[in-house]
């Protein structure tokens, strides 16, 4: 199998070549981190506010935003890498009919 860092885009099995993006590309992993962690975080602000820990829900709100986003980001940066990467796949290989 080739080495999904260089190229994670599947060329050749399928028209959808983004097709399990996330699967094969591990560089999304510290996004998709994030997220989870900026997921729970929300429950803990859902249950620092449900308890009335006032004190407690503002960073709690601001962190989640933060770790949301964060992974977000990260993962749109990861596409676009892997976007960029298909492109020169493209440039490269003239001949191959594009898919629709």
């Amino acid at each position: 199998m080739k080495s999904a860092h260089r190229d994670p885009v599947d060329h050749s099995r399928t028209t959808q070549p983004h097709a399990g993006e996330s699967f094969i590309d591990t560089l999304w992993l510290p996004g998709l981190g994030l997220i989870l962690l900026g997921t729970v975080t929300i429950a803990g602000f859902i249950a620092a506010t449900a308890y009335g820990h006032s004190e407690l829900t503002l960073p709690l709100g601001f962190l989640a935003g933060a770790l949301v986003t964060a992974g977000a980001i990260l993962i749109a940066i990861e596409h676009q890498r892997v976007k960029r990467v298909e492109k020169l796949w493209w440039a490269e290989h003239p001949r191959a009919h594009p898919r629709i």
